[in-house]
């Protein structure tokens, strides 16, 4: 699972990879306006209005791919440009939407709902529901006006609905990036207050055993010419007690390193309700034997850190029985040409060895599966 996505490359940037087709297969619409001029293509206007066309599609298909190229990965989908510059973009494609009706007639009234979408894209807030305002009131407005021009009410609910609907997808990718934040920074505080308990603990230790030995050094310095016997003594007590610091760390840290299954279960939990994961975990552990009991506690200590960490998984279950430990999620998965692997696996593979036991790594539908069997 540590390799769910390639070194350097956050999982969130596969959608941007679709974004610019889906934009381009919306250019169809054009096709009117471009064969109304192509009809004629004997005519200057014909050809003005097929230059126009293509300007006004580049344009918009141009603005589209650059913003959301430009956007950092994890951040909101519309990084808009000035207001200034937004409107600039946008009274370029106004312009070149009246020439193409201009050349072409009603079919270029088309153009409209692309800048409805531009001007969503462009501009902030106000701005774009001006402009959008603006827009479909012209364009209807011009369907009852202009000579040889028929009413469309729905071109108007064309362009409604294209703004809407660009704003409700911005709006909820922005909540969808939003809670992914917001599960890395829980998991990053859970690990912080997991460093800080640690540091605690040896200042704790350390801390009375480090002023005592300080303490006896300045006295034993002091004393060597005045009383050499006492500063022995105060010697052979720095020896002491730097040696029993010293127990005292390997103690602390074997402690942190000494791995108990019903602990490590505790531990998970913590860790995904801090990651808001929807955890299942087992109430006991009493079917598993003492010989694979540590083995299975780094099965769930490395599964669990990796669907924390790497797998933006809504749930993860974890499954004890007396011959295997496996910890399932529902999340994305590794990709499928990669092969999971890192140094918390390839530990938990040599340890497996050790006891004759194998690892299993599987891809769910959703999902991804880490399993220790034995025997």
């Amino acid at each position: 699972m540590t390799s769910a996505a390639p070194v350097g490359v956050d999982p969130r940037e596969g959608p941007r990879r679709w974004g610019g087709i889906f934009a381009a297969i919306w250019l169809f619409y054009l096709l009117n306006p471009l064969e109304a001029a192509w009809e004629k293509r004997d005519t200057a206007a014909g050809w003005v209005g097929m230059v126009a066309t293509v300007m006004f599609a580049a344009i918009y298909l141009g603005v589209f791919l650059l913003l959301r190229w430009r956007r950092p990965v994890g951040t909101p989908f519309r990084v808009t440009p000035s207001t200034t510059v937004g409107l600039a973009i946008v009274g370029v494609e106004i312009a070149l939407a009246v020439l193409i009706c201009a050349c072409v007639g009603q079919d270029g009234s088309a153009t409209a709902v692309y800048i409805a979408v531009v001007s969503v894209i462009c501009l902030r807030g106000s701005w774009a529901w001006l402009v959008v305002g603006v827009v479909g009131v012209t364009t209807y407005g011009a369907t009852l006006v202009v000579d040889g021009w028929h009413e469309d009410r729905g071109l108007l609910f064309g362009i409604l609905v294209a703004a809407l609907a660009i704003w409700g997808i911005s709006q909820a990718i922005n909540r969808n990036i939003e809670v992914l934040t917001v599960r890395e920074e829980n998991a990053r505080l859970a690990l912080e207050d997991e460093r800080n308990r640690f540091a605690r603990d040896l200042h704790d230790i350390l801390g009375h055993s480090l002023t005592v030995i300080t303490v006896k050094a300045e006295l034993a310095q002091k004393l060597f010419d005045v009383d050499p016997e006492r500063a022995r003594a105060e010697v052979n007590d720095l020896e002491r007690l730097s040696r029993d610091a010293l127990a005292d760390v390997r103690r602390a840290v074997e402690g942190y390193r000494e791995l108990t299954l019903p602990g490590e279960l505790a531990r998970a939990r913590m860790a995904l309700e801090a990651a808001e994961i929807e955890a299942h975990l087992p109430n006991s552990t009493d079917d598993v034997p003492s010989s694979v009991r540590e083995l299975f506690a780094w099965t769930i200590r490395e599964g669990v850190t990796n669907v924390v960490r790497h797998s933006g998984a809504r749930t993860c279950t974890v499954t004890l029985t007396p011959t295997s430990a496996e910890v399932a999620d529902d999340g994305r998965g590794p990709e499928p040409t990669s092969t999971p692997s890192g140094h918390g696996l390839l530990g938990l593979r040599e340890r497996a060895e050790a006891v004759g036991a194998t690892v299993v790594t599987s891809t769910l539908d959703p999902g991804f599966s880490l399993k220790v069997v034995t025997g």
